[in-house]
């Protein structure tokens, strides 16, 4: 396993087991204290994950390069079947099983395994991450990378947090200076835009990255490692955790066009907020067809060789 960050043992090592009689008697009384266990919860899947990663498992489709794992399915098995046991009157809507919806006031979205396709390659970039929505707002968030034994932790109104440490957004204020990321489908790429987003901003910035895990990628926007992040038609369960990772670090999430973040708007900008208003600006200019620089030629390369 990789290592990372030294982890905080009285943040990241509640000591608490999810079925546990006292943690269900502790969430009765304090609903509001979803963080502890949902980190035991991430932990344990993290494991069922590596452990699967370990053994390089069989890679498997659905549809055309859509990756599904063992692993995948195991793991949001067992975190639905910890939900349940705490809150068995919560609503999942998860990437596998889809929503189980009975009216709750609460709302989980899971990602049991953010990087499938990285996974799947032996490539270790991906997460389990978990977003809880109280009356349509994000009131918990939750990514834990089980490669680095990083786990990036997010309360609405009490700020972000990896391994315990507070994070913030980059300071970063000139476009020209800044490191971005992005991602593209695993599917209909053909019919998705982003490959002249990813030209045009990589030629107006210090570079663009593509990692393949939307969820670690919104985190690292959140601790300053990237200044800006977006992505066409992401899912609920993709940014649920990491939009309120951002915006609880002093960043800001939006649509393409600087309106307001939406789960279902399957428009994700994200940045330092000091650069997002020109990062919108480009987008305009992007999706008129102004100012764009040309592809190189191949052709023309190749005459000069």
């Amino acid at each position: 396993m990789l290592t990372g960050f030294a982890c905080n043992p009285g943040i990241c090592e509640t000591g608490l087991v999810p079925n546990s009689p006292a943690v269900t008697s502790d969430l009765a009384s304090n609903t509001h204290e979803f963080l502890p266990a949902i980190q035991s919860i991430a932990r344990e899947a993290g494991a069922l994950l590596m452990e699967h990663f370990d053994r390089h498992i069989k890679i498997e489709y659905k549809g055309d390069a859509d990756l599904v794992t063992a692993a995948d399915r195991n793991s949001e098995a067992l975190i639905r079947e910890r939900i349940r046991s705490l809150w068995p009157d919560h609503d999942v809507l998860g990437e596998e099983q889809g929503l189980r919806d009975t009216g709750s006031e609460y709302r989980w979205y899971v990602d049991p395994l953010d990087g499938t396709t990285n996974f799947a390659h032996g490539y270790p970039v991906f997460c389990v991450s978990m977003g809880l929505q109280h009356k349509n707002v994000m009131i918990a968030g939750l990514c834990f990378d089980p490669t680095r034994n990083e786990m990036f932790t997010a309360e609405k109104g009490k700020g972000a947090f990896l391994n315990g440490s507070p994070i913030r957004v980059s300071k970063i204020a000139r476009l020209a200076e800044s490191l971005l990321s992005t991602g593209f489908p695993s599917h209909k790429r053909h019919k998705n835009p982003n490959i002249h987003f990813y030209h045009q901003i990589t030629l107006r910035t210090h570079g663009v990255r593509r990692a393949g895990s939307a969820a670690l990628d919104l985190c690292s926007v959140a601790c300053g490692r990237f200044d800006g992040f977006w992505e066409f038609n992401l899912n609920p369960w993709d940014t649920a955790a990491g939009v309120l990772m951002v915006e609880e670090a002093g960043g800001r999430v939006s649509d393409f066009q600087g309106g307001a973040f939406q789960l279902n708007s399957r428009e994700t900008l994200a940045s330092n907020g000091t650069i997002h208003d020109v990062l919108l600006n480009e987008f305009q200019q992007i999706f008129a067809g102004r100012d764009l620089e040309p592809l190189p030629d191949p052709r023309e390369y190749a005459k000069k060789q």
